[in-house]
């Protein structure tokens, strides 16, 4: 690996992941199963040394980036633009409990908003300048250097289709699982995606 590269993490189990609800701006704890599953991405982004460890600001976040950063011997540095959709009114809904029709318009058009709630479009605008940021940051005398950030199911998938160049309604086509690992770098050419989804460490003997 050569270049500047951020690695995408996302958070460990929630009480609602686990019962499959709509999880955007709430602010519940990480399960033990959660906590566990932070470790293991500790010891999977130990090597190389990560040149910080950014985060959404939510908690479920937070708590994952914290246990990777004491692992790393470094501080959690929190950004904004990481945090999770805004699912509005439909916060805590199941996916399955939003009439069909109204999915099918949400998944056909990335400036559909839940009432009160944020567009995939505004997610992946405020998410693409982040990456950006990012991998600027990363980038050292041309060495390579790595940043990880600890973010949610739709800036991640944001960041991945920014990094492909195609329209964020393709995130829809992509499944993302907890405390997994997506990693996106720069290059002359462009922006290119190194890995999606990786989970293995999940499930790796210690």
């Amino acid at each position: 690996m050569t270049g500047p590269v951020v690695a995408f993490v996302r958070h460990g189990e929630t009480a609602p992941n686990r019962a499959g609800r709509l999880l955007g701006r709430g602010d519940p704890p990480l399960t033990d199963a959660g906590l566990a599953q932070a470790a293991r991405l500790a010891a999977a982004l130990r090597e190389p040394q990560p040149l910080a460890v950014v985060s959404s600001p939510l908690r479920r976040a937070r708590d994952t980036a914290e246990v990777i950063a004491r692992s790393s011997g470094l501080e959690v540095e929190v950004d904004d633009r990481l945090v999770e959709i805004d699912y509005g009114e439909w916060e805590g809904q199941r996916l399955f409990d939003i009439p069909a029709d109204v999915s099918a318009r949400w998944r056909a058009d990335p400036t559909f908003r839940a009432p009160g709630g944020e567009s995939l479009a505004e997610v992946g605008s405020r998410v693409a300048r982040c990456v950006q940021d990012l991998l600027t940051r990363t980038a050292r005398d041309g060495e390579s250097g790595v940043v990880v950030a600890v973010s949610h199911v739709s800036p991640i998938k944001a960041a991945v289709s920014w990094a492909l160049g195609v329209g964020w309604e393709l995130t829809w086509r992509m499944h993302l699982g907890l405390a997994s690992i997506s990693r996106v770098g720069a290059r002359p050419g462009g922006p290119y995606v190194l890995s999606f989804n990786e989970t293995g460490h999940l499930t790796a003997p210690r």
